[in-house]
């Protein structure tokens, strides 16, 4: 049996696709989605005592608030959730590791919409674990014939490379919202790119790991597509929208806690900068272009 945390697009879409028995967790006793037979809902955690994986599907932020009361401690937690703990500034890894010291910490990350999941259309991601016998364990009971997953030791990797290209689609919807068109986005994806690589290797990632699907995929995918949370909040804050979403956006509190992570690392990370400051009304659109377009003129 594989439990799922959290009945939200993501979590609803691995049930979907799941192979073998699942049990859902909701906070909603009447979930409305038509979910398959093979998916039993619950809202009792217990239920998910002895699956052989589960999948932690909420916000990255309140992680650390659901975790130590949730009774999982010991499992084999599959981290669903893309950023960093505001607090912590650590990956979802580090969070597991402190609230449940027993469980065997994972990741799952990559250019993968619960749309598209949902559907059953191709999807590729990365499963990333430190013991690379549970990673082959967890690849073999996770993927599907449709969901295939490339598995990684470097969790550090998939998790910054999950986190920050959040950060970097704010920003690239904020070029596409304020009518500076294509060429400055594929301009400051590349940038962008090039400062998620400092940091994460500053911090022990491995250099294939953010070249692939956990970071140059995910990139891809979340800079240019409007399924994007992130992408269409930039978006909407570049035309000058900014209207609260119910929609959870990993990247607004990722953009702050990799601001301070940055400064703790003495790293120069100026898209992630302009966006952070975007967040915090230090800046309007036009200051945040001409901050990074007046940036001094270097080798790339």
């Amino acid at each position: 049996m594989i439990g799922i945390v959290g009945a939200g697009a993501f979590g609803t879409a691995l049930a979907r696709v799941a192979a073998g028995p699942v049990t859902l967790w909701s906070r909603n006793p009447h979930h409305p989605a038509m979910l398959p037979l093979h998916v039993q809902v619950t809202q009792d955690l217990r239920r998910l005592d002895g699956a052989d994986a589960v999948l932690l599907c909420i916000p990255m932020q309140a992680l650390a608030g659901f975790l130590p009361a949730a009774g999982l401690d010991g499992q084999r937690l599959v981290a669903c959730c893309k950023g960093l703990d505001l607090s912590t500034l650590q990956g979802a890894s580090g969070v597991i590791a402190v609230t449940c010291p027993a469980a065997v910490p994972a990741v799952l990350t990559g250019p993968g919409f619960a749309a598209d999941i949902a559907e059953g259309l191709p999807t590729a991601l990365t499963l990333a674990c430190r013991d690379d016998d549970i990673g082959q364990a967890l690849q073999s009971r996770l993927s599907t014939q449709t969901l295939r997953l490339y598995r990684t030791t470097d969790v550090t990797g998939a998790e910054l490379g999950g986190a920050l290209k959040n950060v970097i689609a704010i920003a690239a919807g904020v070029v596409i919202g304020a009518g500076l068109g294509e060429s400055a986005r594929a301009a400051l994806m590349t940038r962008g790119f090039a400062e998620m690589q400092r940091l994460a290797l500053t911090i022990g990632a491995r250099t294939e790991t953010l070249g692939g699907l956990a970071g140059m995929g995910d990139l891809i995918l979340t800079c240019t597509s409007d399924k994007s949370r992130n992408f269409s909040f930039g978006r909407g804050l570049g035309s000058g929208n900014r209207a609260p979403t119910a929609a959870t956006v990993e990247g607004i509190a990722t953009a702050r806690a990799a601001r301070d992570l940055a400064l703790r690392t003495g790293i120069d990370m100026p898209v992630t900068q302009t966006v952070a400051d975007l967040l915090d009304d230090r800046i309007g659109i036009a200051d945040a272009v001409r901050q990074l377009l007046n940036r001094p003129l270097k080798q790339e």
